[in-house]
């Protein structure tokens, strides 16, 4: 490549050095952060003349380590000259629900609490989380989305319960044996 010819042995150290360290870090972040919601529709609540409109927007996003069960959530997302921007921050009324799509097949091991959509709601301070735990007992996953900031959290959340059910002639899976 031409671009490379011109490169001392320092500046080609430096190059792939940083290559490796882009390289490490991708491979770092997991698959919950990785995962890109499918927008599904969105619904104006408040008309802004000449920027974009207020809205709520629904998101559907899969399980990444359970085949079989799908989450959808409505979140805000503030039109207008910030929003447009992307300097409005995102408030925290945010709603879950998950249901089983299809028969249920654990990919490993899964921990309670474990994060499974994480999404930032502001330029620093401000995240929105999916995370999942298992109901034993009942054979029932767990979901519960929230948002926290790094000085507080917020206590608005919602949760969504999966039973898990049989599938065509298949039996389901009991979460529990799936616990890590």
């Amino acid at each position: 490549m031409v671009w490379r010819r011109g490169l001392r042995a320092r500046g080609r150290k430096a190059v792939v050095t940083a290559l490796a360290l882009g390289a490490c870090l991708g491979a770092a972040q997991n698959a919950a952060q990785a995962q890109e919601p499918d927008r599904i529709f969105d619904k104006s609540t408040v008309w802004r003349p000449l920027t974009p409109n207020d809205k709520l927007v629904v998101y559907g996003i899969d399980d990444p380590d359970v085949a079989g069960v799908a989450c959808h959530y409505t979140q805000p997302e503030k039109g207008g000259i910030k929003g447009t921007l992307g300097l409005a921050e995102e408030v925290s009324d945010i709603s879950l629900s998950c249901r089983q799509v299809g028969p249920v097949k654990f990919k490993g091991k899964i921990k309670q609490g474990e994060v499974v959509f994480s999404e930032r709601r502001s330029l620093i301070f401000k995240s929105m989380q999916i995370v999942r735990g298992c109901d034993a007992k009942r054979n029932t996953l767990i979901y519960m989305v929230y948002s926290d900031k790094v000085v507080q959290g917020s206590p608005k959340n919602s949760t969504s319960t999966v039973p898990l059910m049989p599938w065509g002639t298949e039996a389901p899976p009991k979460c529990g044996d799936f616990l890590g």
